[in-house]
């Protein structure tokens, strides 16, 4: 199984890139993690956001890999405990599909990115950078394998 992270925002600094090869670099190749970076909108004070929003969705939907299983990360969405998580990336190894985690721009997703997918995880009700997401998304995909495994990084 594949799980790409598909999110909008490119040209990250330093530490961000760090943090996120830390944790998916842990992961086994039955779980590999992949970014894919979606370039964002220009946005400047008289930019159509809604446009901008609707043309970052598209190309979203188009960097999901044919069949994947798709989860939005949203505000809205289901917070999940740790084994929740670990229950939800069982599930999805049984599947054997790849998955689409889909992470917005500043504005949110997309509708129709929205409409696409099959369940929705919210990492918090406060609202994260959306570097940081990458970095706490990785760790948490890591520690919820580590569970699954019986691997000790979890305790």
């Amino acid at each position: 199984m594949q799980i790409n992270l598909i999110s909008v925002g490119n040209r990250m600094p330093g530490w961000v890139l760090a943090g996120y090869d830390e944790y998916a670099k842990r992961l086994p190749r039955e779980c590999e993690l992949v970014l894919k970076e979606i370039a964002p909108g220009k946005r400047t004070k008289n930019s159509d956001v809604a446009r901008i929003v609707r043309d970052e969705g598209e190309r979203m939907i188009a960097a999901i890999p044919s069949g994947a299983h798709i989860v939005t990360l949203d505000i809205p969405g289901k917070p999940w405990t740790t084994p929740e998580l670990a229950e939800a990336m069982s599930r999805w190894l049984a599947g054997g599909q790849s998955v689409a985690l889909l992470v917005g721009g500043p504005e949110g997703l997309a509708v129709a990115a929205r409409q696409k997918a099959h369940e929705s995880w919210s990492l918090s009700k406060l609202t994260f950078p959306h570097p940081l997401v990458r970095i706490i998304v990785a760790e948490q995909l890591y520690r919820a394998w580590s569970l699954l495994n019986n691997h000790p990084y979890h305790r």
